[in-house]
Formats: C-alpha cells, structure tokens, sequence
C-alpha cells in the first residue's frame, strides 16, 4: 500500500508513524515545500528569542524516517490532487500515484484586511522561515506591536522582549487569550505579564498601518497611535485548503470530514489544522494526535471513529502556567460558576458547573489537580453535592472520581 502525505506538520508525521508502526510494508512518501524536516511549531518562539536555533527544533532526524520505509521530500510543493486518477502533481509537473492520501497541509497566518499590512517591518510568525526573519530583524528595531492578544501573540511579544525592545501588545476582546481565559482570568494574566515591561492595549484594533513604505507607526480605531518599527500580526489561523478545493473536495472554512476523517473525495483523508470536523476547527495539537491515530487505523482499514475532544490546553505564557478545559465562557440558563483568587500569588481556579455537571475549569499557576478535573469534565461528572467544597485546597476531588 503506497501512501503519499502532504504537509509534513505534527498531524501529518504522527499519522506517518502509526501507519509505519502497524505495517511496516506500507510505503509511505511525504511531499512538502518546507525547507526542513518536521519541526517543533510551539518552539519558534525559541529560535525568535535567540534562545535555539533551527535545527534544535527539528524533532526527527532523517535517520529515524529512514528506518520506518518513510520518504521526505522537501521543497517538493504539490500543486494538484486529482481524486479520479488516484494521483497528485508536484511543482516540476512529476506525477505521483497514491492508494491512500492523507492531506495535512495545515493552516497559514491569517492577515485581517488592515491597510497598510504588505510593508515592509510587518510579519507573521506560522513557519521557520517567518521565525528566522522575525529572529534577524528584531535586533534592528526599538519598537514593536503585536496585534493579536491570543497565545501566539503574547508568547511573540515575550520573545522580542528578549532582544531589550519596547512591545505593545493590541487586542481587540477586552481581555487576554480570549479562546483560553474569561475575563477574570485575563486581567490576572495580563497585570502578571506586565511586570515584564510589555505593554497591552485590550478592547481596540489596528484600522491601519502607518509609513512611507515602512512600517513607522499603527492607527487604532480608538484613535490612538502607537509608533512601531516593528508589526507582527497574530490573528488566528486560515486552514490551507486550495489544492482540496480545486481537487473537487467539499470544504468549509477547512476540509470536511467524517468521523473517519476521510472526505468527500475515496481514498482521501484530511488532519490537523485544515480538517473540519463537526462545523469545527480547534487548531490545537490534542486533536491532531487524535486524528492521527484514527486516520493511520482507517488508512490500513481497521476500525476506528473519532469523536470531537473536549478542548483542554496548557500553556505556558511567559512563565505563567494556565489551563483550560471545556466550556469556561458559559452562556445560557443552568449554569454555575464557582471562583478562587488570589492576585498576589498569580493564582485562579474556576470551575463551570452546568445543571449540576461539570463542565469546564481555569487553573491558572495551579497544576495539582489538573489530571483529575480533566476527567471530571470529559465524564461530566454530577458534583452538585460538593459545590461548596471543591475549590477548598483541603478538599479531594480524587474523591469525586470513585463516586
């Protein structure tokens, strides 16, 4: 069974292993128009503080693809799949048949329609590349904005901090890591970050980017204007899903799939960040694992189904430990929300309760009890008995998990 991948991303080298690991007959061939080897997306912020450099991020050698009868192809960009004919084209117009393709073209920056956007001194950070650019300029600059105030923006803003430049953070929610964080949960991170010197502006958006042909200053809706040498754009992701598209395959905001992650098109399978599940992208690394492994078991025509996560994440933001787990913005009737803080220490827990069940928490500096709120949530376990209790220290919520 000949198996081509393309994108070679966390989904598309985990579904690679699975299926080496359970058939190592299996041929496998990876095309991607990357320059190295899958690498560790999470540590570019590492290579853009100065702190690693490119190939400390690279997670395999080649050795190790070697071994499993899996083939990269790098700087080999695909530029059409052609479903009917079981094959896809490469750039240099080389055709390749497949008997399984596994799509995992993953997502690149998306860039808002701001004015202003395509000079010089502004950036994305999504790839090695961006992070190598944003590493050898960042030095030539005393003044940067981030526009975006989710992970990826605060984790740049602390890596440009590195090289001693004023960052000013722009946000358009009212608070920090919307996706991750309530309002409470915001203002705690972001009164904890400032220590550091960066600076934040919460509830505004960049209507412009200001320069004569370099990037000078960035105007606000607000009004204000903040001087930038420097702009990097954090705004979420846009699921790369043209060659699907062209190819026939029903794509969404990313490719559509089924609980066997297998799309409109035979013998085709989609994971990672361009699959869409459900109406849903989550874009987080947990749902790539999992697609993987379901991909790699429906690839050798075994029996598996995915099932949607329960979004839980932890991160670590500038040295601050915060995690969230299923629904922490509830809206609706039957809800609960039960708080602990204590703004000195750095430290919030919230627990959503809804008719009684359990389903969502924020721990931020506070790993304790990760393992078991976790399992509390994806059960939805009935803790309307202990309320009261739970956010107690002295309580166990081990306890919870027998009964």
């Amino acid at each position: 069974m000949r198996l081509v991948i393309i994108g070679n991303g966390v989904a598309a080298i985990t579904t690679a292993r699975f299926v080496a690991e359970q058939d190592p007959s299996s041929e496998i061939l990876i095309y991607s128009d990357e320059d190295y080897l899958y690498y560790s997306r999470p540590r570019l912020i590492d290579l853009v503080a100065g702190q690693a450099s490119a190939q400390d991020l690279v997670v395999y050698p080649e050795e190790w693809y070697t071994r499993r009868g899996i083939t990269n192809f790098l700087r080999h960009p695909v530029t059409a799949i052609r479903p009917e004919a079981h094959h896809i084209v490469l750039g240099d117009g080389e055709i390749v048949p497949y008997d399984r393709l596994l799509i995992a073209t993953g997502a690149s920056a998306r860039v808002p329609p701001t004015p202003g956007s395509d000079k010089a001194g502004v950036y994305t950070l999504r790839t090695m590349a961006d992070a190598l650019n944003l590493y050898a300029n960042a030095e030539e600059v005393g003044q940067v904005v981030v526009l975006g105030g989710g992970l990826l923006g605060l984790e740049t803003a602390r890596a440009l901090r590195a090289h001693q430049v004023d960052v000013t953070v722009v946000e358009l929610k009212p608070h920090l890591l919307p996706r991750q964080l309530d309002v409470t949960g915001g203002d705690l991170l972001q009164a904890l970050i400032e220590r550091t010197g960066i600076r934040f502006i919460t509830g505004d958006t960049a209507d412009a980017i200001l320069g004569d042909g370099r990037v000078e200053s960035v105007h606000l809706a607000s009004g204000k204007v903040v001087p930038a040498e420097m702009v990097v754009i954090s705004a979420g992701i846009q699921p790369n899903i043209r060659l699907a598209q062209e190819a026939g395959i029903v794509c969404k905001q990313g490719i559509v799939v089924d609980e066997r992650l297998h799309t409109s098109a035979e013998d085709v399978y989609a994971v990672g960040d361009v699959a869409e599940f459900g109406g849903r992208i989550w874009g987080i690394v947990p749902a790539a694992l999992a697609q993987a492994r379901v991909a790699a078991s429906q690839i050798l025509g075994k029996e598996a189904t995915y099932h949607d996560i329960v979004p839980s994440t932890t991160l670590k933001v500038i040295g601050i430990d915060v995690t969230s787990i299923g629904e922490i913005s509830p809206v609706g009737d039957g809800f609960r929300e039960l708080r602990h803080i204590d703004p000195e220490a750095g430290i919030y827990r919230k627990l959503v309760l809804r008719d009684g069940h359990i389903a969502g928490a924020i721990m931020m500096n506070d790993r304790k009890n990760l393992s078991i709120i976790n399992q509390l949530v994806a059960r939805r376990a009935d803790v309307s008995k202990y309320a009261e209790e739970m956010l107690n220290p002295t309580f166990d919520l081990r306890s919870l998990l027998e009964t």
